[in-house]
């Protein structure tokens, strides 16, 4: 099996991961994504936030990547939370997901964090079953109402 090699994504590589984005985040267009991660991926701000890539060897383009912050939970401490993981290979992406969950919870360590919060939107993505594989759990639920559908009542008292 090929190696892998992990990384923080600069600000200047954030073209190189859109299609792998696209992946979770199927309507994002790229000036929006652009514009956000130019910001995640700033390398001043890597001890709090950023987004890590794996590259299988010999292979130059990024193969899956993830989002990251560092939070101070109020139960936890400091802890790390992942989003938008995503793992794509042609033949067997599991290998792919299995070397980010490595990436994730050496971060996590390298980081100082007690904890790790993964955040996967459906149950059965390979993400969601790499990390239960390697021992995450559902800590508990995430609920998710747009704005747009809050009574008007309620957008005048928030």
């Amino acid at each position: 099996m090929s190696g892998f090699t992990y990384r923080n994504l600069s600000p200047d590589q954030v073209h190189t991961v859109y299609p792998l984005v696209r992946e979770v985040i199927p309507l994002l267009d790229l000036k929006t994504w652009t514009r956000i991660a130019r910001r995640i991926a700033n390398p001043k701000r890597a001890e709090h936030a950023g987004i890590r890539v794996v590259l299988r060897s010999p292979r130059p383009l990024p193969c899956g990547l993830f989002l990251y912050r560092r939070e101070d939970d109020l139960a936890h401490g400091p802890i790390l939370v992942a989003e938008h993981m995503v793992a794509i290979d042609v033949l067997d992406p599991q290998p792919v997901m299995s070397a980010l969950v490595r990436d994730l919870e050496a971060l996590a360590e390298q980081l100082g964090c007690s904890a790790i919060r993964t955040m996967v939107l459906g149950q059965s993505s390979l993400a969601a079953s790499g990390l239960y594989a390697a021992g995450h759990r559902p800590e508990g639920a995430t609920l998710w109402k747009p704005v747009e559908d809050m009574p008007a009542r309620h957008k005048a008292h928030a």
